[in-house]
């Protein structure tokens, strides 16, 4: 069953927030803001208190938020950085990104890390607010897509497309993982090139590493 996610703008559990992040999470210098929650359970997941007991974390409104980080708003002017939202799932909530935006208005970036595994009225929702997003497909390949997190990529293949027919490739980096023991160079390859026919041009190639790392 498909996961919508939040529509409200209520608080939601957020598992960590790092600051002054130099070209790792977007453009400039940017502020991560990580939510928990995932509709993914990835073999070799980054970030897997993500998928805990959300209760073991403090919830956030968008002002909470915006309270917290406006204070690196100078770094963020002069690199043309901003915040970058992960997680989790960061897409499983676009109006709290929405009313984040309108909080700090335009002259911010705001990233979106996302799988893309998210019904197509959250991408859409997310379209007018969101500057760049860093989309992390796995791979293309639906029994290895299948095998790795759990859940097939039929949203992932089609929010890929509801993006190109928008027009907005330029504003999307792509990481494209070989991922040990699931996919293979061949694999990774045959997936950039679908991107590529889609119009999609900024790619990121690297190794994941198999032991779990947290935020």
């Amino acid at each position: 069953m498909a996961v919508c996610g939040d529509f409200t703008t209520k608080k939601v559990p957020v598992i960590g927030i790092s600051r002054h992040r130099i070209s790792t999470d977007g453009d400039g210098v940017t502020t991560l803001v990580a939510f928990h929650g995932c509709p993914l359970c990835c073999r070799y997941c980054l970030n897997p208190q993500s998928l805990g007991n959300a209760d073991a974390y403090s919830a956030y409104s968008p002002e909470d938020i915006y309270s917290i980080v406006r204070v690196d708003e100078l770094y963020f002017l002069a690199s043309g950085g901003g915040v970058t939202f992960g997680g989790g799932e960061p897409a499983l909530h676009p109006r709290f990104i929405s009313e984040f935006r309108r909080l700090c208005g335009n002259d911010w970036k705001i990233n979106v890390e996302t799988s893309l595994n998210v019904p197509s009225e959250n991408i859409v929702a997310l379209l007018g607010s969101v500057n760049t997003f860093i989309i992390d497909i796995k791979d293309l390949n639906s029994e290895i897509y299948k095998r790795y997190t759990g859940r097939n990529n039929d949203l992932v293949i089609n929010n890929l497309r509801l993006i190109a027919d928008a027009g907005r490739q330029n504003d999307c980096f792509i990481r494209l993982p070989l991922i040990p023991d699931f996919n293979t160079d061949i694999d990774r390859d045959t997936s950039r090139k679908y991107l590529e026919a889609l119009g999609f041009t900024r790619f990121n190639s690297f190794t994941y590493k198999t032991k779990v790392t947290q935020l």
